[in-house]
């Protein structure tokens, strides 16, 4: 599959990738590489730093310990979107804005080839803050990172014989996720952002960013291993 990009070029950085069990050093070295090659070759981002991990202990905790609602919930994982986003910055110190943006509908006139962004409003995760942003920039496609390489149409770590998705329409993607958003959740997609993707005539390719290869070729214009939705 191909897809042809429109610049800046929006990335959503799953928290899974970020991290998983503790911070892939590896991986996100690997990551400033590549990104840093393509911005040799004239190419900005925008980066969306999700939470992973860390924010649903966090938020389990807190479930445990304390009487928390579900803006309580969101906002614990707002916090750590943002440490996320702020890590990254200075991994990127070179080449990154200095601010993170705080208000997705906002537009940034940032001279700088990357821009972070990490949480900004409860009822939703940093997939719809990365869908407004794609807005306000007037992006036509976001990638979104995760550790899968495809949408499946259930589960693949609970049922051997979910089948993996390469084209999928909002409303098929929706059926598969539900409408409604949970804080922690581990949707491929949040719903939130799903709705506003579909209003917009957004595109998204989900992919599994631990291939660099792979993700070199989607920004390259290449054929891809992943999932169109839109």
């Amino acid at each position: 599959m191909k897809h042809k990009l429109r610049k800046p070029i929006i990335i959503s950085l799953g928290g899974s990738l970020i991290f998983p069990e503790e911070i892939d050093l590896d991986f996100l070295n690997n990551f400033k590489n590549l990104l840093v090659s393509q911005i040799k070759k004239g190419n900005r981002f925008i980066l969306i730093t999700g939470g992973g991990k860390i924010c649903r202990k966090y938020q389990g905790a807190l479930q445990i310990s304390s009487s928390v609602n579900h803006q309580d919930l969101d906002w614990m994982g707002i916090y750590v979107t943002k440490t996320n986003a702020n890590f990254i910055r200075l991994l990127f110190k070179d080449y990154s804005h200095k601010k993170i943006v705080d208000n997705p509908e906002e537009k940034y006139n940032f001279r700088e080839k990357i821009l972070l962004a990490g949480g900004w409003k409860p009822g939703c995760s940093t997939d719809k803050d990365a869908v407004l942003i794609a807005k306000t920039y007037e992006a036509e496609t976001v990638i979104n990172l995760s550790n899968i390489d495809y949408l499946y149409n259930k589960d693949p770590k609970k049922h051997s014989d979910a089948k993996k998705i390469l084209k999928s329409s909002w409303d098929e993607l929706l059926k598969i996720t539900g409408s409604k958003w949970k804080p922690g959740a581990n949707f491929p997609f949040d719903p939130s952002a799903a709705k506003l993707a579909k209003e917009l005539g957004l595109k998204v390719i989900i992919a599994n960013g631990k291939n660099l290869k792979n993700l070199s070729n989607i920004l390259d214009g290449k054929t891809f291993e992943g999932t169109v939705v839109g």
